[in-house]
């Protein structure tokens, strides 16, 4: 259970518009790893666009679950496993309700990539051809760059990439020309990058492939944006959305894919095996239902009830309230960043553009270094090309520095986020 409060967060909605008072000190300790010390000094974590911390209700939930209710899923009568099964199949329930899905077309995976393999095996190799174009877009994470890669070198179609500008936004003109032609059946796009930031303009660029081909497909990445603002399929205009819960307070292990039932119906299996069957014999089998038939072998099941536990504390806070937190805290860390000696920030300066992902750039100094100073400055941040190469040269460099924040983080963090960078200046003498 949590810290004296029955393992629920410090920070409940207030009034009648489901809205929130937050308070992100109060939200902090419900993670009880931030407590700890680096180096000798209090941890200040700011790497939350790789994997975030967990509060003690997801820890607690996962805990729970093998303690006491272990067992598989769907394949006992006994009351383990139908506790097992309860759990399970409720956490794919709220899963569905956070993003505006139907749980019958809710698929656990192991991760977001996994889910982009999912489609790009069970779909595009199946549905796209000599003649078709597949469009992404520069700012992808390799998770939804290579299976279309690896997809297109099999089946032949074509893949077209809408650049990024200078200032790190997706080129919406070249976009235009893209998908004028009417032969793209497939958009790509990230909601949110994990490197500069940039919210993209999802839905109007789903309604313009739309337009010139009205059986499009549109694959929207939520792997950054489902952790810290609110989402719903349909406003998206997302046919498929891909995501992973260890980003979003959840475990590792666990990922999802939402998507039109119809679509997911009309998708050949991914993996073979338990489970994804309803019948077998020697020679064929008859596969299940959806979304059974895209989940062989015994699922990540207490990654899933502890990914169900995450919805329910984000849920509790109002995802309203967690974007408009770190909007309030990029207000300040951009321009603090900003004003510093040779420091250079990458993407959107309108914190209410851009998502909590802070890529960037001291001159004269490696990321790499600039990691290893910071983390003897008890500041966690990622340095590298961050799974988004592409994106990344575009920039002008092989890799950044990436300070990324969420719920848990104060503005009292800031300071010490500049400090130590004017530390790691002072080492290198730069």
């Amino acid at each position: 259970m949590g810290r004296g409060d029955g393992g629920r967060s410090q920070v409940a909605p207030t009034g009648s518009s489901g809205t929130t008072s937050f308070d992100a000190a109060a939200v902090r300790r419900d993670f009880p790893n931030l407590d700890r010390e680096v180096h000798g000094r209090p941890l200040i974590y700011l790497d939350s666009a790789a994997t975030s911390q967990k509060p003690t209700a997801v820890i607690d939930a996962v805990t729970d679950m093998y303690r006491c209710h272990t067992s598989n899923v769907h394949r006992g009568v006994h009351a383990l496993a139908e506790e097992a099964t309860d759990r399970f199949e409720g956490a794919r329930t709220k899963v569905a309700r956070f993003v505006g899905a139907d749980p019958r077309a809710v698929v656990f995976t192991k991760n977001a990539t996994e889910a982009f393999n999912l489609l790009a095996h069970s779909w595009a190799r199946r549905r796209l051809g000599p003649g078709d174009v597949l469009c992404y877009t520069q700012m992808e994470h390799h998770a939804n760059l290579v299976p279309w890669q690896m997809a297109a070198a099999d089946a032949g179609f074509e893949l077209a990439a809408v650049p990024v500008t200078d200032g790190g936004r997706l080129d919406l003109d070249a976009f235009a020309e893209i998908v004028s032609g009417g032969r793209v059946k497939l958009l790509a796009v990230t909601a949110m990058s994990n490197v500069v930031g940039t919210i993209n303009p999802v839905a109007e660029m789903a309604d313009a492939v739309r337009r010139a081909n009205p059986e499009a497909v549109v694959v929207v990445d939520g792997a950054q944006s489902v952790p810290h603002m609110p989402t719903d399929m349909a406003d998206l205009g997302a046919d498929f959305l891909c995501f992973s819960g260890h980003k979003m307070c959840g475990p590792s292990g666990v990922g999802v894919l939402a998507g039109r039932l119809d679509l997911l119906e009309s998708m050949p299996p991914f993996l073979g095996g338990g489970e994804m069957i309803l019948d077998v014999q020697l020679y064929g089998a008859t596969y299940n239902e959806v979304p059974y038939r895209f989940e062989a072998g015994t699922p990540m099941i207490a990654e899933a009830v502890g990914l169900g536990a995450a919805v329910d504390y984000l849920s509790a806070l109002g995802m309203d309230a967690v974007r408009a937190h770190e909007v309030a805290l990029l207000e300040q860390v951009l321009p603090a960043l900003g004003e510093m000696r040779g420091v250079t920030v990458h993407g959107p300066a309108d914190p209410k553009a851009r998502g909590a992902a802070v890529s960037f750039a001291i001159e004269g100094l490696h990321p790499h270094d600039i990691g290893t100073i910071l983390d003897r400055e008890g500041v966690a941040v990622r340095a590298g090309h961050h799974c988004a190469k592409p994106l990344v040269r575009s920039l002008g460099s092989a890799a950044t520095t990436r300070a990324s924040f969420y719920l848990y983080n104060t503005t009292d963090e800031i300071e010490p986020l500049c400090d130590a960078i004017r530390a790691a200046q002072a080492f290198f003498e730069v």
